[in-house]
């Protein structure tokens, strides 16, 4: 075992202190990594707050992980030391599953291993994720960084949460060109979102509750936004799009935004994983043959391959930069809806509190 340190929070309502804990050395099929940069996901204050009812405490979140290889067990082939490398929401599965067998780790019927909050199995032991000094992770959920992106690694870590999670639907039901895309939220998904649905040749509208984020929604591509407090602006653009992905992160109504969809139009739900707050009208579902569906993070494949497309396309997630020791109102403005996009932890200022 070797000695690591992070930043945990013991409880619900506990605010996340340092922590020393213990990590296992590497084994034959491992990669150590050295952490340099970690996003801030809103998953991270719902997961510490016990919103979901299953958090494990101690609780060291993180799951938009960025560092460098320090070793490598013996059967390792795809990674040296000094490789750029990142680690995502998962860092293991069962891996004889159906969904495992097809690449869909992260439907594993007999649960994936998230990066935090695990447990390990058998022993169940907890997972500590990425608001720490390193990490071991089997060889297979590691995944490379271009190196086209290496000048702004900061801004790739949410690219292994936020990237993918949007990614993977826009894959899945073949958003490209010649389709009308509405992204709802301009936030740490809502904006990848926007600049990856761009780059797939859509036209993209953002759907935002609040008017000062036009401006910058168009600088990162976006061809029309549309106020979701107004109706008029809403009716107007009825019957118009055919995909629209959601990431609102709270409980909302999701049948103002059903009535925007075309006929045989998908809406997409990815920012919220709990119930609506009213029920869907199936009315307005089955009058134009529309769907509501959901999609949850990304395969380690589809994680991946946005990587690589972020580099082709040099796309990378607006962040701020933010001391570890600052996490809790970090934590705070998240919950506040203050964040503009991405907080993302230089993983630097953690080597003051070791001292």
């Amino acid at each position: 075992m070797s000695a690591a340190i992070g930043y945990a929070a013991k409880s619900a309502k506990a605010k996340l202190v340092p922590f020393h804990f213990e990590r296992r050395e590497p084994g034959a099929h491992d990669v150590a990594i050295h952490i340099e940069y970690c996003g801030v996901c809103h998953s991270d204050v719902h997961q510490v707050r016990n919103d979901w009812k299953n958090s494990l405490y101690p609780c060291v979140p993180g799951h938009e992980i960025v560092g460098r290889v320090t070793a490598v067990g013996e059967h390792v082939t795809r990674y040296k030391v000094g490789d750029l490398v990142g680690v995502g929401c998962m860092v293991d599965s069962c891996q004889h599953c159906a969904s495992c067998a097809e690449g869909e780790e992260q439907y594993c019927e007999n649960g994936m291993l998230a990066t935090y909050n695990g447990p390990f199995k058998p022993d169940g032991t907890n997972t500590y994720g990425g608001y720490s000094d390193h990490l071991v992770v089997t060889e297979k959920f590691v995944l490379s960084v271009p190196t086209s992106l290496g000048h702004r690694l900061q801004g790739v870590a949410p690219l292994l949460c936020a990237g993918v999670t949007t990614y993977s639907p826009l894959k899945h039901w073949k958003v490209g060109p010649g389709q009308k895309v509405a992204v709802v939220g301009l936030g740490g998904l809502g904006h990848v979102a926007v600049k990856l649905a761009v780059a797939l040749g859509a036209e993209v509208t953002v759907i935002t509750s609040s008017l000062g984020k036009e401006d910058r929604a168009r600088e990162i591509g976006a061809h029309d936004v549309i106020y979701s407090k107004n109706p008029a602006a809403m009716l107007k653009h009825a019957e118009k799009f055919d995909f629209i992905l959601s990431t609102i992160p709270v409980k909302h109504d999701v049948n103002p935004y059903v009535e925007l969809l075309k006929r045989d139009g998908h809406i997409v739900l990815v920012g919220v994983l709990e119930q609506l707050a009213s029920g869907t009208n199936n009315m307005l579902v089955a009058s134009k043959r529309r769907s509501v569906a959901g999609s949850f993070i990304g395969s380690i494949a589809e994680t991946q391959e946005v990587l690589d497309f972020c580099g082709k396309h040099g796309i990378t997630a607006d962040v701020e930069l933010i001391d570890i020791k600052n996490i809790n109102q970090a934590f705070g403005d998240v919950e506040k809806g203050k964040v503009p996009y991405r907080f993302v932890i230089d993983m630097a200022t953690l080597a003051a509190v070791k001292k």
